[in-house]
């Protein structure tokens, strides 16, 4: 089977896409989804508490406004309608293939298209669209022993929906973006709840507030007076860029971050536990009003000693405690510098990207690689952000991919791929851009560090840049084949 282009994922980035590539008159379109409902990270992602942690008016595509969300922070049910109303309202749910698994996808030279392997049956593509997006395949730690835990584990990615926590003691580790939700949604009915901490977080306050109705009304019925409330709060969003590139000013938000921290917490002890020793906005800066509270009550203990091994009945930490638990739930965090979708797409030389990357991803815009014709990654190296919405940058992303669809169309020619040397110099300058962040001069380590020790998962600089780079297909740093 051929298509003229297929995409991996249906996610934001391959809804996203299949939505535009089809108001630009692309029909022939399909999208490979392994799971068998649309959603990517919001369909998967339905632990207790899940929200998204940037405000819902820029949480959406600029095409498709969504003026019913219920608060100022969209929760993960309302994302997941959302997506499905999109498809089904831009009619691309069609094109969507569920329970197709991509094995392989490699390019063919000759015949000048992609070879894609599925667990469904083989297809041909002149373009391929890689939307699989970062937060999809979770981490596991590999403790000691935990093989020998007689209890229930599970990711908060993969949460256990049928497992009745009432009573339970459950050792939670990770304090990252997704435990500081469901900690507080659990607390209240589990019998002791122990959190292992090995870094402390920055978290700032959340006020959230629910949307009220007549706010509503007035969005349903004057589109326009949600597009304001969207670009004003975009911009408010976008000014807190600055603290992450000049850590010093990021000192300003440090303080509001400590005084919540003051004002939450009132036993000195546990309030130096949740002091971070770094700078802010080093690791993701977490947005909660709840989270303090729920660690100060008399069902939780926050723990900092290192993780020596798991026994068939606890956790246990370098100082010798055995800290009892029935239940292990993981908020690690999910491989995002080390994809696996990588090994399995191969360019031109029959390498694959992970090959390519050797552990340290690389993009020309954060959307081409050289090597890989017709070949584009949607929240790819260095597109991530830590202080807006990535659907504006997915959006920015296919801007530039419809320019470079339109010069194929255009010009006739069969294949794009960046140059080396454009790819080499747009990193280098990404690089050094990144040099003079928070991120490079804060004092941590993070997932957005790969495993050479460099930053390819953030974008070190406003969307508003991003999104002035990416208006215009550059076919000049691009080797054309006719």
């Amino acid at each position: 089977m051929h298509a003229r282009i297929a995409i991996i994922g249906a996610g934001f980035g391959g809804l996203g896409a299949a939505i535009r590539l089809r108001q630009r008159g692309h029909d022939d379109v399909v999208v490979f989804e392994r799971a068998e409902d649309l959603g990517g990270t919001w369909r998967d992602n339905a632990y207790p508490g899940c929200a998204c942690d940037v405000p819902s008016h820029v949480y959406s595509f600029s095409f498709a406004l969504n003026p019913t969300w219920s608060s100022t922070y969209s929760p993960q049910p309302e994302i997941w309608d959302y997506l499905r109303r999109c498809a089904d309202r831009f009619g691309v749910r069609p094109a969507i293939r569920f329970g197709t698994d991509v094995r392989q996808a490699s390019w063919d030279g000759a015949a000048g298209h992609w070879r894609i392997e599925t667990s469904r049956g083989d297809w041909t593509a002149d373009v391929l669209i890689s939307a699989g997006g970062p937060l999809n395949e979770p981490v596991i730690p590999k403790l000691p022993g935990l093989e020998t835990f007689r209890g229930e584990t599970f990711h908060s990615s993969r949460w256990n929906h049928d497992l009745d926590l009432t009573g339970r003691r459950v050792a939670v580790i990770g304090t990252g973006a997704s435990a500081i939700q469901f900690v507080p949604a659990i607390q209240p009915v589990v019998g002791r709840l122990t959190l292992f901490q090995r870094t402390a977080a920055w978290v700032m306050p959340r006020r959230e507030r629910p949307l009220r109705r007549w706010e509503h009304a007035v969005y349903r019925r004057v589109p326009g007076a949600q597009r304001l409330m969207r670009t004003l709060v975009y911009w408010g969003i976008e000014s807190t860029v600055i603290g992450f590139l000049r850590p010093r000013v990021m000192r300003l938000a440090q303080r509001v971050a400590l005084r919540h921290l003051r004002t939450a917490v009132t036993d000195p002890a546990l309030r130096a536990r949740l002091t971070p020793s770094y700078a802010m906005g080093c690791k993701r800066v977490l947005k909660s009003d709840t989270y303090y509270p729920a660690l100060t009550r008399d069902n939780v203990d926050v723990v900092t000693e290192a993780i020596a091994e798991v026994r068939p009945h606890g956790i246990v930490t370098r100082d010798g405690v055995e800290h009892e638990a029935d239940t292990i739930v993981f908020g690690t965090g999910f491989r995002v510098t080390d994809l696996p979708i990588a090994e399995r797409i191969r360019g031109r030389d029959g390498r694959s990207l992970a090959e390519v990357w050797q552990g340290s991803p690389r993009a020309y815009r954060g959307t081409t690689v050289a090597g890989f014709p017709n070949l584009f990654l949607l929240l790819g190296p260095n597109t991530g952000l830590g202080h807006n919405s990535v659907v504006l940058m997915i959006e920015a992303q296919l801007d530039y991919v419809l320019g470079a669809l339109e010069h194929l169309r255009r010009t006739g020619a069969r294949s794009v791929a960046p140059r080396e040397a454009a790819q080499r110099a747009f990193v280098a300058a990404v690089d050094r851009r990144m040099a003079a962040t928070v991120w490079a001069t804060g004092g941590c380590s993070s997932w957005y560090i790969d495993a050479t020790g460099r930053n390819s998962t953030l974008w070190p600089g406003s969307t508003w840049r991003f999104r002035q780079r990416m208006q215009r297909f550059d076919v000049d740093a691009y080797e054309v084949t006719a």
